[in-house]
């Protein structure tokens, strides 16, 4: 493939087409969530990471090859200095349709007003629980009340949605299913429910006897809830479901039970400037080391990310019962 025209599109071998970028600009984090990093986390060093001059290159190459939705994680992505100019910046790329952003919710109290006047149109939070003895032990560092707070400030500013994303393990929070759901209903804010993705070695929980699937979930919800398919689709691997009788959203993040590999749109630029083709393999291409060594080329950096389609998997090879061959954590890989 060549980079003929600002309207290349990026297709893959499997005839999907990429217009969703990931954009990781920081594997730092104010909270240690046990199935994201480890305790004594060894962060990057700066001068491994990509500028936020560099970050924002990257977006608008990505969004010149047809990338309409860009959405900004970490680590924690509000701890970066600085962050809130590049969200200005990304925002202000006309061909871009929708800039979001994914966050533990620690800042949003402070920072909610000026993320929406940035452009930011939906926000996800991460929450696994509300119990606060819990929500302490789960992010070894986190204020669940600061978080609450968060989300209400997010709520006052008038986001296009409010999403709750919460990762469920058997025995630490799968009780807590139906609590989640209520609190999103009575907020009206959607939610996600993810299993577990075995990236990284974890001490704390064996993934296999943790793993609590999508459809134990529902089984859990439907003492409470009627969940009503919906085609509904926000760009993401979510399968969404409304909660009748509410504008209530619940979504189910299925990489074990409901592979979803057949229609990912998406890619993953990690902090240290790598383009993951694929959550759960390495295939990967350098473009920090494109962006040095062809300085102010954008047309290379395009050709570039357009080869790189060429060696995106088919799809992810995830195993819950064995250690993970993925041995970089979340927060290295952009939540």
């Amino acid at each position: 493939m060549t980079c003929s025209s600002d309207t290349a599109r990026l297709t893959d071998r499997f005839g999907r087409t990429v217009n969703y970028l990931r954009i990781s600009i920081t594997d730092r984090c104010d909270f240690r969530c046990v199935y994201c990093m480890a305790e004594e986390m060894t962060f990057l060093p700066r001068k491994q990471i990509l500028t936020l001059e560099e970050i924002y290159t990257l977006a608008k190459a990505f969004t010149e090859l047809g990338v309409k939705k860009i959405r900004i994680t970490g680590g924690e992505p509000l701890v970066r200095k600085g962050a809130l100019e590049l969200l200005q910046n990304i925002g202000r790329i006309e061909s871009l349709h929708e800039l979001v952003i994914t966050t533990n919710g620690s800042q949003l109290d402070t920072m909610a007003p000026a993320l929406k006047a940035a452009g930011v149109k939906r926000i996800n939070v991460s929450l696994d629980t509300l119990d606060s003895d819990k929500f302490k032990a789960i992010t070894r560092t986190g204020d669940l009340q600061q978080v609450l707070k968060g989300i209400q400030a997010a709520k006052a500013e008038g986001f296009e949605r409010i999403k709750i994303n919460a990762v469920i393990l058997k025995g630490r929070n799968h009780l807590e299913v139906n609590n989640l759901v209520q609190f999103a209903v009575d907020n009206g804010i959607d939610i996600s429910f993810i299993e577990e993705m075995p990236l990284g070695v974890v001490s704390r929980h064996d993934r296999s006897e943790a793993y609590y699937s999508s459809e134990l979930i529902k089984s859990d919800l439907a003492r409470d809830f009627s969940l009503l398919a919906s085609t509904e689709k926000t760009g993401g691997p979510s399968n969404y479901f409304k909660v009748a009788g509410t504008q209530t959203r619940v979504g189910f993040i299925s990489p074990h039970s409901a592979n979803f590999c057949s229609t990912c749109n998406r890619v993953r630029l990690t902090v240290e400037g790598r383009l993951l083709l694929c959550l759960g393999n390495e295939h990967s291409v350098d473009l920090k080391q494109v962006l040095r060594a062809n300085a102010g080329d954008m047309d290379v950096l395009k050709q570039a990310i357009i080869d790189a389609m060429l060696i995106k998997p088919e799809k992810h090879e995830f195993n819950i019962h064995e250690q993970p061959v993925i041995l970089r954590y979340m927060n290295m890989t952009g939540g």
